[in-house]
C-alpha cells in the first residue's frame, strides 16, 4: 500500500474527523481529486465510536504510542522545507480506567444448580415458570468477565452528541441527501435537578401546560419569555441595556418565579450566572426552534454512536471518486515559499494544491496556539438509569456548577435501544470544560447521581435485564435533598457504575500561526458544544476558502438516479415496448445470423 497510490491530487484530507469528512465529501462532490489518509484503522480519529474490545485495544495504542517518523530524511528540492507531522494522540492525557465489579471466578456459583431445582419442581405451572426466569436474572449479576464477553454491543463514544433538530448538522445531511446512510433517535427526556429533585422538563406546549410542579401564572410567564426570544432574537430591542451584561441579570428583571428562572436558564438556555445575555437568548431560540420537528424534544441521537455521522461523509466523498487509504501514516508536508506543494507518507511524495489537516497531525512550527477550552470526558456503565421510569429513556441532564472552581457538566444516558450498551445496563457519558483532571472535574456530579464503589460479590441488585424499570420518585437519592437519605434506599436505587473512563481531550479552539502556508486548512477536534454546528460551519469556512465559486455539498443523487457514462437515462414507455428485454435480445441473434 506504500506505492500504490496516484501522486497528484486537489485536495488531500489527513484525518477522519467530523470536520475533515465533511470537507472531503464537500471536494469530491463538486469533481476535486480527492485524498483522504488516516494513520489509524478505523473512522472518526477523536470523534470515534468503538465497541468495547476496541475501546480498550484503542487505550493500550496509547500508552504505547511511538513517534513513527523520528528517523525519517526525505529528499527535498531546492527551496523547500520539512515540517515533521504531530503525533495525533500526544495531547490525550489522564486516562484513567476502573472497574467496580469482579471477575466471573469471584463470584458465587448459585444460578445454575439453583434454577434447575426449581425448574424440576413438579406442578407449578405458568407461575413457577416466570419466577424461575426471574430467579435466573437475579443470580446472574454483571461481571468483568460478562462485560467484554458481550463487548460487541457496545458502542462507545469518544466525542457524544446531540443534534439539534433544526441544527446545521440536521439541515446539511437533509440538503446534501447524506442523511440516508444514518438512523437517529429523538431524545425522549431532558432532566434538570431542581432543590435535589430528578424532573423532567417540559418542552412542548403540551407538556408545559399538563406539568403541575408548574402554576398557571406561571405557564405564563414562561411562554410569554419563550416567544420573546423566538420572535424577536437577541438583536431584538428588548434586549437592550443588555447587551454587555449577563443573561441572568435580564431574567433578573423579568419578575419570573424560580421555578420559572430556573427552567429557562437550565434546562432551556443550558446557561450560568457567567452567559452572556446574546448567547443565552441564542441557546433559547436554537431550543425552542428545533422543537416539535421529530419528537417532543429539540434533540436528535446518531443510532450506534456519533462516530456514524463522520462515516457518513467518508461514503459519499467514496461515492463521487475520493480515494481512501487508513492505516497510512502522515510524515510531514513540504513546504515552498508559503504554500504547501506535496505531503511524504511513507515512501511516497504526494502532491496537492490544498491540504486539509486535524489538529492532531499539525507540524507544531506553524500552531500559535494550542487552545483553552480543553475537554474533561467521563463514561460510565451502569445497571440502571439515574431517573427510572416506566420505560426506557433516553435522556440529556445539563448540570450547571454548585461551587466556585466547578464547570457545568453535560450528561447523556443512553439505554440498549439505542445500541449503546446490552440489555439491562446504561451508558452515561459526562462531559465539562477541563480545569483539573477530568476525574477531578466530574467527581461532584459522579458522587451526586451514581455509586462509583467497588461491588461486593454478594451484594443483592434488584434484576436489570429488563430496561423498564419502576421506583417510586421519593425513593430515589438523587430525587431527595442531600440530607438525611436512608443508606439502604441508596444503594437499591442510585445505579451502581461498573466500569468507568476519564481521560483528557484536546481544545478545539487552536489557531494556526502567521507562518503557515496559506493552503494548509487547520480541522478542529470535538468541542465543548452540545452539538456539531461548530464542525460544520468550520467546514463550510474551509471550503469556500478553497473554493469559492463551487456550491458546497448539493444535493447528491440517490443510486437509481444515477446514470453512468456510456448509458442512456430510461425513457417512459410506451403500450407494445418489451419490458422484459426480449427486443434487444432478438436484436443480437439477427446480428449473429447475418455475421
Amino acid at each position: 500500500m506504500e506505492d500504490d497510490l496516484p501522486t497528484e491530487y486537489d485536495v488531500i484530507v489527513v484525518g477522519t474527523g467530523m470536520t475533515e469528512s465533511i470537507v472531503a465529501a464537500a471536494a469530491s462532490r463538486v469533481g476535486k481529486r480527492v485524498l483522504h489518509l488516516d494513520s489509524n484503522e478505523y473512522y472518526g480519529g477523536l470523534w470515534a465510536t468503538f465497541n468495547f474490545d476496541c475501546l480498550l485495544k484503542w487505550m493500550e495504542d496509547l500508552k504505547a504510542v511511538q513517534d513513527e517518523s523520528q528517523n525519517f530524511q526525505p529528499q527535498l528540492e531546492a527551496d523547500e522545507k520539512f515540517l515533521k507531522a504531530s503525533n495525533q494522540y500526544s495531547t490525550i492525557e489522564n486516562i484513567l480506567e476502573e472497574w467496580f465489579v469482579s471477575h466471573d471466578a469471584d463470584l458465587p456459583d448459585v444460578s445454575t444448580k439453583d434454577t434447575q431445582t426449581e425448574a424440576d419442581a413438579p406442578g407449578d405451572g405458568a407461575e413457577k415458570t416466570d419466577e424461575t426466569k426471574s430467579d435466573k436474572k437475579e443470580t446472574k449479576p454483571w461481571s468483568v468477565d460478562r462485560i467484554k464477553r458481550e463487548y460487541r454491543r457496545f458502542n462507545i463514544d469518544l466525542a457524544p452528541k446531540l443534534l439539534y433538530a433544526r441544527g446545521e448538522l440536521v439541515e446539511l445531511l437533509i440538503s446534501s441527501n447524506i442523511a440516508r446512510y444514518a438512523e437517529f433517535r429523538a431524545v425522549s427526556r431532558v432532566a434538570t435537578c431542581m432543590d435535589g429533585k430528578l424532573v423532567q422538563v417540559p418542552c412542548s406546549r403540551a407538556d408545559v401546560f399538563a406539568n403541575k410542579t408548574v402554576s398557571v401564572i406561571e405557564k405564563r410567564m414562561l411562554m410569554q419569555l419563550l416567544t420573546a426570544c423566538m420572535d424577536k432574537g437577541a438583536d431584538s430591542p428588548e434586549f437592550d441595556g443588555f447587551r454587555d451584561k449577563t443573561f441572568l441579570e435580564y431574567l433578573n428583571t423579568k419578575n419570573l418565579t424560580p421555578i420559572v428562572k430556573h427552567y429557562v436558564m437550565q434546562a432551556i438556555a443550558m446557561a450560568t450566572d457567567k452567559t452572556s445575555c446574546r448567547d443565552g437568548v441564542n441557546r433559547t431560540k436554537h431550543f425552542l426552534n428545533s422543537l416539535g420537528r421529530y419528537g417532543n424534544t429539540p434533540f436528535l441521537w446518531p443510532m450506534y454512536g456519533s462516530g456514524e455521522l463522520p462515516q457518513c461523509f467518508c461514503r459519499l466523498c467514496a461515492v463521487f471518486g475520493g480515494v481512501y487509504c487508513l492505516k497510512r501514516h502522515l510524515d510531514g508536508v513540504v513546504v515552498k515559499g508559503n504554500q504547501c506543494t506535496a505531503v511524504l507518507s511513507g515512501k511516497q511524495r504526494l502532491a496537492c494544491e490544498h491540504l486539509v489537516v486535524g489538529q492532531g497531525h499539525l507540524p507544531p512550527e506553524i500552531v500559535a496556539k494550542t487552545g483553552e477550552n480543553h475537554i474533561s470526558r467521563g463514561i460510565f456503565i451502569t445497571d440502571r438509569s439515574i431517573m427510572q421510569g416506566e420505560k426506557e429513556n433516553l435522556t440529556l441532564l445539563y448540570y450547571p456548577p454548585e461551587e466556585s472552581g466547578q464547570e457545568a457538566v453535560t450528561l447523556i444516558e443512553l439505554g440498549p435501544s439505542t445500541n449503546a450498551c446490552p440489555q439491562g445496563l446504561f451508558m452515561i457519558h459526562m462531559t465539562c470544560k477541563r480545569t483539573k483532571s477530568a476525574k477531578e472535574d466530574l467527581a461532584y456530579v459522579v458522587k451526586k447521581f451514581l455509586k462509583a464503589e467497588t461491588l461486593c460479590s454478594n451484594a443483592s441488585r434488584t434484576p436489570t435485564d429488563s430496561h423498564t424499570q419502576t421506583v417510586a420518585p421519593d425513593q430515589h437519592p438523587a430525587q431527595q435533598g442531600s440530607k438525611g437519605d436512608s443508606p439502604a434506599i441508596s444503594e437499591n436505587t442510585m445505579p451502581q457504575v461498573l466500569w468507568s473512563l476519564y481521560l483528557n481531550l484536546p481544545a478545539s479552539d487552536i489557531k494556526l500561526n502567521d507562518s503557515a502556508p496559506k493552503n494548509i486548512h487547520l480541522c478542529s477536534g470535538p468541542d465543548l458544544d452540545l452539538d456539531f454546528d461548530f464542525a460544520v460551519n468550520q467546514a463550510k469556512e474551509i471550503f469556500k476558502d478553497m473554493y469559492p465559486d463551487e456550491s458546497f455539498l448539493p444535493r447528491a443523487p440517490d443510486p437509481e438516479e444515477i446514470v453512468l457514462e456510456g448509458e442512456e437515462a430510461p425513457g417512459p414507455k410506451f403500450e407494445g415496448d418489451n419490458s422484459s428485454g426480449e427486443n434487444e435480445k432478438q436484436d443480437d441473434e439477427k446480428a449473429e445470423k447475418e455475421e
